[in-house]
């Protein structure tokens, strides 16, 4: 495999991951304004308050299927072997009410009708033998059979959703099965963003001398988009200390965070750690991962800031890992924020530990016994943004760790990091 170097050694004794994550998340303060929203533009919001049904679900009893709705008394009664024969006096499609069922007969009732006052059960049709305006029934039942009851899914009154929840489809479903027409969520979080770099340009321009293409703009910028932020986006800032200085302190007037990727390492161009010092304090630098070693998170006046390295992988890799729960709690998030963790087979030997938790770009595939196993990309370089795109996913190789083919290890689907 290929090996690369992170950065310049350290000058103190690197921040371990969960320390680092549990300082960083200490510092996230949730946005407090909310707002109106139409139920349609609730996708991937945070919801303010609660949600409460203004009704029960189901409304009334209803048929679970297509059947007849009956009295089992009816049927229980009966003493012919062939079993009750019972005259249809109504027939009931969803979305019609029927009239109140009379001793001796049935209603013909189709799935998710009103069950009419006087039956207790549905029978299916497939236990019933229609014969013009009579059915026969060949089984008894208890009653209550295949009757979904009132108030069974929810209760008029009863909290549905909990405030900070991240509305997904599921939760838009479900407040519109109780007519909740709009929804109060936490205003957008405002996240300015900036790259820093001479070396840097646009797609779209030429290239000069030494210059390459800024990826990492599109990378973070989609990455918080995709978390539903509004994005302020800088662009590229000159390597200079004051030219830095001034897009921090430009950012910190208008955004809830600011995120900047390159200038936090050692070098005698790395000027955003030196202007975050300037201008207002870094509580955090140099994390023992790989990639990602020289992650910086500091504020500015009161807006926090959180700098990645400007590999892009180690970009990638930390946005998902620190700037997303970050932003989640920010955004007002209830509960874990971290991405949850699959435990998968290897399809690799690791013999070589490291000292520091490390982060590679791996998908899953099938082993050659049929069963799911891990794959990581041959490369270690974090300039290698074509492996991000190869993998479906991180493997987790802990401190210290060495690896046979056939261990276990922990595996982050992107399905968890990204949008």
């Amino acid at each position: 495999m290929h090996t690369t170097n992170d950065c310049c050694p350290p000058a103190r004794p690197l921040t371990d991951m969960d320390t680092a994550l549990s300082l960083l998340l200490s510092h996230a303060r949730p946005v407090a304004q909310s707002e109106q929203v139409p139920l349609l533009a609730g996708l991937g919001r945070v919801l303010a308050e609660p949600l409460k049904s203004p009704i029960a679900v189901p409304a009334w009893d209803n048929s679970a299927m297509d059947g007849y709705a009956l009295r089992s008394a009816d049927l229980a009664n009966t003493g012919n072997d062939a079993g009750a024969r019972l005259r249809v006096t109504q027939r009931i499609p969803a979305g019609s009410v029927g009239q109140p069922l009379e001793p001796g007969t049935a209603a013909r009732i189709f799935t998710g009708a009103p069950v009419p006052p006087g039956a207790d059960c549905v029978v299916m049709q497939e236990d019933c033998a229609a014969d013009g305006d009579w059915v026969t029934v060949s089984r008894t039942v208890a009653p209550g059979t295949n009757v979904r009851r009132a108030g069974e899914d929810i209760e008029s009154g009863a909290r549905i959703i909990g405030a900070g929840t991240r509305l997904g489809p599921q939760h838009l479903g479900l407040a519109a099965s109780v007519g909740l027409a709009e929804l109060s969520v936490y205003r957008r979080l405002r996240v300015a963003i900036f790259s820093s770099g001479d070396e840097l340009a646009n797609p779209g321009e030429p290239l000069g001398p030494g210059q390459i293409y800024n990826s990492n703009r599109y990378t973070l910028a989609a990455l918080v988009a995709a978390m539903g932020c509004e994005v302020i986006d800088l662009g590229i800032v000159p390597d200079t200390l004051e030219a830095t200085s001034a897009a921090l302190a430009d950012a910190a007037t208008r955004a809830d965070l600011i995120l900047a990727s390159g200038g936090v390492s050692v070098g005698e161009e790395d000027h955003v750690k030196p202007a975050v010092e300037r201008l207002g304090s870094l509580e955090l630098w140099q994390i023992g991962m790989r990639p990602g070693k020289p992650l910086a998170f500091g504020h500015i006046g009161g807006t926090p800031f959180i700098g990645s390295p400007g590999n892009p992988v180690s970009l990638f890799v930390t946005a998902s890992l620190f700037a997303r729960p970050f932003i989640l709690t920010q955004q007002g998030v209830k509960g874990p924020v971290s991405p949850q963790t699959l435990t998968l087979r290897a399809g690799f030997d690791w013999p070589n530990p490291d000292k520091r938790r490390e982060f590679h770009r791996a998908r899953v595939e099938t082993g050659p016994d049929g069963e799911a196993e891990v794959q990581i990309h041959p490369s270690r370089s974090s300039g290698v943004l074509s492996s991000v795109v190869w993998a479906n996913g991180l493997a987790v190789i802990a401190e210290g760790r060495s690896l046979r083919r056939g261990d276990t290890l922990p595996f982050i689907p992107f399905t968890e990091l990204l949008g």
